[in-house]
């Protein structure tokens, strides 16, 4: 895993990011091409949103819940080296619609420490191979 591709649909994510940047920080060589990598990490899949939890007697969100799922894999070479793998986490907020800025910065809040969570997660499981 010390000279690492990471393979996704989304270059932009949040969640790419932010394990591109962990990655990088624990030593690992990211590469921008799979030629000369030892192992391909390959994010299949990441997906964020927010449903609605509850509503008031007039039919308005109260509660809110912002989710963030991700699926990946490793392999190096023709091994896979991890199965694929996901993880979906959640988090909820309660909402008032007097307070929508500070609702909206509560709920990016929300998703930076969701991405941050899974992407402890995925270190954790990638230094245990």
């Amino acid at each position: 895993m010390q000279r690492t591709y990471i393979s996704t649909p989304d270059r932009f994510s949040q969640f790419y990011r932010e394990l591109r940047r962990n990655l990088q920080a624990a030593g690992v060589e990211v590469l921008d091409s799979p030629a000369d990598a030892t192992a391909t990490l390959t994010i299949l899949y990441d997906f964020t949103d927010q449903r609605v939890l509850s509503v008031s007697a007039r039919n308005v969100p109260t509660e809110f819940e912002v989710f963030y799922t991700v699926r990946y894999a490793i392999t190096s070479g023709e091994q896979n080296l991890l199965e694929p793998q996901e993880l979906t986490l959640t988090r909820d907020y309660t909402y008032d619609a007097t307070l929508v800025l500070g609702k909206a910065r509560e709920e990016q809040l929300m998703r930076d420490a969701i991405v941050d969570d899974l992407v402890r997660v995925v270190l954790k499981q990638i230094s245990a191979i």
